[in-house]
């Protein structure tokens, strides 16, 4: 057994994994991993078997991208039949409660009509009863909402299906990650735990702080047959060390998408995390896990969309991540689970739910959390937030995805926070169709002109530059518009110059520079300081 101290490659990938597929958070709530093993990864499955070749041709069309396509040129036929076969046994419960699901829905249409709802609790199905609430809302239709807390406790929950893959990248080449599971693949390690698992912990600070192979072996339980190809993962090579920022300004990096990192001598603050975190080259220059701090003070969430909640990020980072801010709800309904819950559940401590106008003070620093409108295709999603960070007298206001839907409600924002230093806003104009992501979660089908008009999109000039005018920023940084190459396989994306969302972001951009603003849509990497009395410091 080896006892030489080693470092985790910087271009081995953790991926999670829930039943093979990729662990995005809606296959962790159990309601929702309900929803998606039947309506998302049954159906997917069922549609390969039938027409194969026709996967393998939409997934070559450039207008099909992000479509319910498998990736796997046609073949491997026998081995997504296993998986079908796997999913049907290992699943039977989540089946089941999905279907149950589907009955509650269309029995409360039928035997709901206004009357008192205490004799409708006996015609709940069985396998659902305890776990729902009934209830009107103020004009007497009728619905449900979960006890989501007992879901996590009971039989639906089942941490058996979540695993972590390791496998040696050299590029940011992988397939829409919704759309494809991992099968086995002869240089990729299955390791057979839970998300809350201390060994993540344990392989992620092998990073930087060098272990013995025995002693990381035992933990993850690596069996003799893996031996040889995990041992692969790891140099004695020790990574560049990390330089802390020591001086008296607010650095801001930009990490790609809509990850910041807001840092000075005393704290750091890291927003929606999903980095590049694998030490290849690249021909984009960008930051990577290298360039994070040893602990991360507060780590901010603002929605829960699959590119601002990248588990693939999120796990690795956990051992540094002394608070993790999210946006508070526990509505228990099932299109909107309790991110709380979520990461309480998969191994993260100090997790807290931030109401809207809610603040955090800590060192010269405040944290607000703030309404965000709009790229939630009009459901009643209450977890978002936009954030503002204030350190000193200096404000960075974070947007996210928002689209200023009513003006009024941000004037009375400003009313409270004043005007800012630093604007960051995404404008992905366009955005999927409402079932494009929430699809396995509708009990009925929507009608095609109802679901186009219901858009996860950003805003576009128009709305962005209403913010402008509100907030009157110094800076306006355009920013989760899904360009880095690292984001592709889980955004779909890949824009054109004349892609809409250019164009509009292109066109505030100039708008803003034309008044004097400083104005940038980023890309790949950036890093400025400023300081604390609000003055602009150039890198």
């Amino acid at each position: 057994m080896s006892i030489k101290p080693m470092y985790l490659k910087p271009n081995v990938v953790l991926e999670p994994l829930v039943d093979k597929w990729y662990a995005w958070s809606h296959l962790v709530s159990p309601a929702t991993a309900a929803m998606n093993i039947v309506g998302r990864h049954l159906t997917i499955i069922d549609s390969y078997l039938s027409a194969p070749s026709i996967h393998a041709e939409a997934v070559l069309n450039p207008k099909m991208r992000g479509g319910p396509f498998m990736d796997f040129n046609g073949g491997r036929i026998e081995e997504v039949k296993a998986l079908q076969q796997n999913t049907l046994e290992k699943h039977h419960k989540l089946i089941e409660f999905s279907k149950a699901v589907k009955e509650l829905d269309k029995m409360l249409s039928n035997e709901a009509k206004g009357f008192g709802l205490e004799d409708v609790y006996k015609k709940v199905p069985e396998i659902l009863k305890g776990y729902v609430e009934l209830f009107y809302d103020r004009n007497n239709n009728p619905g449900f909402r979960f006890f989501e807390s007992l879901l996590y406790n009971s039989e639906y929950y089942n941490k058996s299906a979540q695993s972590i893959a390791l496998w040696i990248t050299n590029n940011d080449e992988r397939p829409f990650c919704l759309s494809i599971p991992r099968l086995d693949e002869p240089n990729i390690v299955h390791l057979e735990i839970p998300f809350d698992h201390p060994g993540i912990d344990e392989l992620a600070k092998m990073k930087r702080t060098p272990q013995s192979l025995g002693y990381i072996k035992a933990i993850l339980g690596i069996s003799a047959s893996q031996e040889e190809l995990f041992d692969t993962f790891f140099t004695d090579t020790p990574p560049p060390p990390y330089q802390k920022y020591t001086g008296d300004k607010i650095r801001m990096r930009y990490f790609g998408h809509a990850c910041i990192l807001v840092e000075t001598k005393d704290i750091s603050i890291l927003v929606d995390p999903l980095i590049s975190y694998y030490g290849y080259h690249s021909s984009v220059d960008h930051f990577s896990d290298v360039d994070l701090p040893d602990t991360i003070d507060y780590v901010l969430i603002t929605h829960n969309h699959q590119d601002h909640i990248l588990f693939e990020t999120l796990l690795p980072l956990r051992h540094k991540i002394k608070n993790l801010i999210v946006p508070r709800t526990n509505s228990g309904k099932l299109e909107d689970p309790d991110l709380k819950l979520m990461f309480t559940n998969v191994g993260f401590n100090n997790v807290f739910a931030l109401d809207e106008m809610e603040t955090i003070c800590f060192s010269d620093a405040i944290i607000t959390g703030l309404p965000f409108i709009g790229e939630h295709s009009d459901l009643n999603i209450l977890t978002k937030s936009c954030f503002i960070v204030k350190i000193g007298q200096f404000k960075l206001l974070f947007l996210a995805d928002s689209r200023i839907v009513e003006p009024r409600l941000y004037k009375h924002i400003h009313r409270q926070i004043g005007n800012v230093d630093v604007m960051f806003i995404g404008m992905e104009c366009d955005g999927a169709p409402l079932t494009w992501l929430y699809g396995p979660l509708m009990t009925k089908k929507l009608p095609r002109d109802m679901d186009g008009s219901r858009r996860l999109a950003g805003s576009d000039c128009e709305k962005g530059l209403s913010l402008v005018d509100i907030f009157n920023p110094k800076e306006l940084y355009v920013y989760a518009m899904g360009q880095e190459p690292w984001c592709e396989f889980i955004s779909s994306i890949k824009y054109t110059s004349e892609s809409h969302p250019i164009v509009q972001s292109d066109k505030l951009v100039n708008i803003c520079r034309n008044r004097g603003m400083v104005a940038e849509r980023l890309f790949g990497e950036k890093e400025l300081l400023y300081d604390k009395q609000n003055v602009p410091v150039e890198v």
